[in-house]
């Protein structure tokens, strides 16, 4: 009976052409869907050089470092030797009259200042390059996103062309950095060989004022022991003052007593033995008094003299100190004015400026000792001066006072010789005595005018004593700040040659030979290598199991508007033989679809698979599991079943992520991916045409086979509740 069925079922469809006729129809169904679509989107890109596109070229070019720079007839030529679309190169009002006209599908406008804009690189306001496209959405969205993305293309190329320009000026500015650094190490050299100078004058001069500082030491201890000479000197005169006061007072008396000298010859005449005497010595002492005052004024003048020498080249040693200061400020000042220069070295940088800082403090105490030094040996030097002329002064009174004596003397002897002509002489004698009354005030007025000319040579020598005090500790800072500034100097020697030997290495670290190949390196360091995991070759493979399996299922959806699916041939024998007499049609119908579908697709488009076989098989599994969703649905519920079956293609076509990935769908949505089929028939075909994990493939190969054996039950329960329903009656009878 199953057979009986069956083969009317089969002979009505051949004795009836209303049915044969939709029923062949139907087999191209999938075939229309997949390879027509298939082939009308298998690969649009290779089309894109028919896609009309419109460039407005207005760059008015500019130029960079003297050289000329047009940007905008670059990208012209770039785009006319490209492929990428139909490129038409017309004027502004063509090309927005062409959009209006729907002409064009889109614009590219280079602007005026596209040059210009990159010369502003290093402006304090760079302009960047802007390259206008202007899509025409109401003609087709589509083009316009991949113009989006040959947009994206074209200004990647000009980026590197302008980055090209930039590394190649770049360049040039570092080779003449490279011949800048090479100056400067040649003036670092220079510099160099000067410092070393530096060093061994400043070496010379610290050693000269180590000397000077020991012989202020020996000049300081004899500046002493002269003030205590001088001071002894001044309180000899001042006994001398007073012993020249008491022989006036007694002059006076002798004088007022020379009355009473006839009186008292015998006791004058003893008397005057005692002067005699008296003056025979002074008189044998007062050359050599007058030679040791000769002896001071001698050695005051020869002081003067040293001191006037001294001074001179104390303002000699000052201006030197001066030159010295200044000239470590001017070093300064260059090493400030180098700091570009030394910023690559800081540490050698900062050594340097911490040396000359306290070679400039050690000079500038430089200066101020030996111009203190210099004021002191000019105030001593006048103090000598002084001290010379008074002692003049002294000699001549000391002259003076040794004829006095020498007179008093030989009177005396007359006195002593001459007692009996005492009366007769009486009035020689008083002549002469009131004659060394006169000397002896001259006398004394020349002791006082020697006690005040000591008194000033004891101040002078204190002065000087004081200033040679000065002068040794302005000479122990002169050599101690001479020590610093040598060693100073010797850092500077150093920090020279290291730096010279640095800008030397740096000037050959900074020479480039630059080509193309450099500047385009530089422009565009980073190549993008695109390598494609599991790839699909065009978009016909890649949309091929989502336009296969619409087509498989429309075809069954179509399958059951030209062939009944409930009413059998004649009268079935059993539910059983009912649901298998229609199933076996549909399952004939639905391989049939499936290999016409395939054949269409291998042969006729050339869709490369990673297995033939597996690819049909799992195909006809596909239209099997559409086949029997549908007769489910509209077995059970009739016409009603065909709407649910549409609403169901509905939600395939959105979730399962034969287009779009499924992430990026509403959320609400992603959730019927799970419960559909073509979810698994379209991940089974993606496995058996493009990544050949066919054990994937078996996994959505067994889900769709539970779809199947679900849906195929079902019928086959309805099938035989209908026949209890309308055939039991008539088999028992």
């Amino acid at each position: 009976m199953k057979k009986n069925l069956f083969t009317q079922e089969l002979l009505s469809i051949f004795r009836n052409k209303k049915l044969l006729i939709p029923i062949i129809a139907v087999l191209f169904i999938p075939v229309l869907y997949s390879g027509m679509f298939l082939w009308a989107f298998w690969d649009p890109y290779e089309h894109l050089s028919d896609l009309p596109v419109a460039v407005v070229n207005s760059d008015s070019g500019s130029a960079i470092d003297g050289e000329k720079l047009d940007l905008g007839n670059d990208l012209v030529e770039k785009l006319r030797e490209s492929n990428d679309f139909g490129f038409d190169f017309v004027s502004e009002e063509e090309g927005t009259k062409g959009l209006e006209q729907q002409k064009y599908y889109m614009l590219i406008r280079i602007p005026k200042d596209f040059s210009e804009n990159a010369t502003t690189l290093m402006d304090e306001h760079p302009e960047k390059l802007e390259l206008v496209y202007i899509p025409n959405e109401s003609f087709n969205f589509l083009s316009a996103q991949i113009g989006g993305t040959a947009a994206e293309k074209i200004k990647a190329s000009v980026s590197e062309k302008v980055s090209e320009t930039y590394a190649e000026t770049m360049f040039d500015k570092i080779s003449e950095l490279a011949d800048g650094l090479g100056q400067a190490s040649d003036g670092a050299s220079e510099l160099n060989d000067g410092a070393v100078k530096l060093k061994d004058g400043s070496q010379e001069l610290y050693d000269n004022l180590s000397v000077l500082a020991s012989k202020s030491i020996d000049f300081n201890q004899g500046m002493n022991s002269a003030d205590s000479g001088a001071k002894e000197l001044a309180n000899g005169a001042a006994k001398l003052a007073g012993g020249l006061g008491q022989l006036e007072e007694g002059e006076t008396k002798l004088e007022d007593a020379s009355g009473q000298l006839l009186a008292g010859q015998k006791d004058l005449q003893a008397g005057a033995s005692q002067v005699k005497a008296g003056l025979d010595q002074a008189n044998s002492k007062i050359p050599e008094l007058i030679e040791g005052t000769k002896q001071i004024e001698q050695g005051s003048e020869n002081l003067g003299q040293n001191l006037t020498a001294w001074k001179a080249g104390a303002d000699k040693a000052s201006g030197g100190a001066a030159q010295v200061h200044a000239g470590i400020q001017e070093l300064q000042k260059q090493l400030v004015a180098m700091a570009p220069l030394l910023s690559a070295y800081p540490e050698k940088q900062n050594e340097l400026a911490a040396a000359l800082a306290k070679l400039e403090a050690g000079s500038a105490d430089v200066e101020n000792g030996t111009s203190q030094l210099s004021d002191s040996a000019g105030k001593l030097a006048a103090g000598s001066g002084e001290l010379s002329a008074g002692l003049n002064k002294v000699i001549a009174g000391q002259g003076e006072l040794q004829q006095g004596v020498s007179k008093l003397a030989a009177g005396s002897g007359q006195v002593e010789t001459g007692a009996a002509k005492l009366a007769a002489g009486q009035e020689e004698f008083h002549s002469g005595l009131q004659l060394f009354g006169d000397k002896l005030s001259e006398a004394k007025a020349g002791s006082v005018e020697l006690a005040n000319g000591s008194s000033k040579l004891v101040g002078g020598i204190d002065q000087l004593a004081a200033g040679s005090a000065a002068m040794t500790d302005g000479a122990d800072k002169l050599a101690s700040g001479a020590g610093k500034l040598s060693e100073g100097n010797t850092k500077v020697a150093d920090g020279t040659s290291e730096l010279a030997e640095k800008l030397k290495d740096g000037a050959e670290k900074a020479k480039v030979n630059p080509d193309e190949e450099t500047y385009n390196m530089l422009a565009a360091p980073v190549k993008l290598a695109n390598e494609t995991f599991k790839g699909v070759p065009n978009y016909g493979t890649g949309f091929a199991p989502y336009f296969l399996s619409l087509g498989l299922f429309v075809g069954a959806l179509l399958l059951s508007i030209v062939f009944p699916l409930r009413e059998p041939a004649g009268v079935p024998s059993s539910g059983a033989s009912w649901f298998f007499s229609k199933f076996g049609i549909l399952t004939g119908i639905g391989i049939l679809q499936a290999l016409a579908a395939d054949a269409i697709l291998l042969k006729g488009l050339g869709l490369d698979v990673e297995s033939v076989p597996l690819f049909v098989v799992f195909s006809i599994i596909t239209s099997l599991t559409f086949i029997a969703l549908i007769q489910f649905l509209v077995t059970l519920l009739g016409d009603p079943g065909r709407f649910v079956a549409i609403v169901i293609l509905i939600l395939q076509l959105t979730t399962s992520a034969g287009t779009f990935p499924l992430e990026l769908i509403p959320g609400f949505l992603q959730k019927f991916n799970a419960y559909l089929p073509m979810t698994y028939s379209v991940q089974g075909f993606k496995a058996v045409i493009s990544s050949g994990d066919f054990g994937f493939m078996w996994q959505n190969a067994a889900i769709l086979g539970g779809y199947i054996a679900v849906l195929a039950a079902g019928t086959a329960v309805y099938f035989h509740w209908m026949f209890k329903r309308r055939f039991a009656v008539l088999v028992q009878e």
